[in-house]
C-alpha cells in the first residue's frame, strides 16, 4: 500500500494540512484548483456582496457542476471508446474473413494452374501423338 503524504497547502489565504495517499504535487494541484474558482467568483460583484456561508455553497455547487460535467464527458467518451472497439472488432472479423476468402482464392487458383499444366502436358502429348501418326 502507497504511504500516506502530509502536505500544507494555502486556500483562499488559509494554511490547511492535506492528508491522502496521492502525491504532493497532486494534493497541490487541487489546492490551486479551489484557489484558481475561488478567485474567479471573488471578481463578481454579486459574489462578493453574498454572507461567506453562501459564498462557501455557490462555490461548492460550482464545483460540484464543474465534476459532473467531466463526469458526464468521462461517460461520453467511454461510450465512444466502447463504439470505437466494437467497430475495431467487426473490422478484424472482417479482416480475417477476407484473409480466409484470399486464401481459399489462392488454393483455387494454384488448383487451376495445376489443371492448367496438366492439361497443357496433354496437349503436348496428344499433339506429339497426333503428329507421330501423321508421318
Amino acid at each position: 500500500m502507497a504511504s500516506k503524504t502530509d502536505t500544507e497547502v494555502i486556500i483562499g489565504g488559509k494554511i490547511f494540512t492535506l492528508s491522502g495517499y496521492e502525491s504532493e504535487e497532486y494534493l497541490q494541484r487541487i489546492a490551486s484548483y479551489i484557489n484558481s474558482k475561488i478567485e474567479e467568483y471573488s471578481k463578481l460583484d454579486g459574489f462578493r456582496r453574498q454572507p461567506s456561508d453562501t459564498q462557501n455553497v455557490l462555490l461548492q455547487l460550482n464545483i460540484a457542476d464543474d465534476y459532473f460535467k467531466a463526469k458526464k464527458q468521462i461517460a461520453m467518451l467511454e461510450e465512444d471508446i466502447q463504439a470505437k472497439e466494437k467497430e475495431l472488432y467487426d473490422l478484424k472479423h472482417e479482416l480475417i474473413a477476407a484473409q480466409i476468402k484470399l486464401e481459399n482464392t489462392e488454393k483455387t487458383v494454384r488448383e487451376l494452374q495445376t489443371q492448367v499444366n496438366e492439361s497443357e502436358k496433354k496437349i503436348v502429348r496428344l499433339e506429339t501423338e497426333l503428329g507421330d501418326h501423321r508421318h
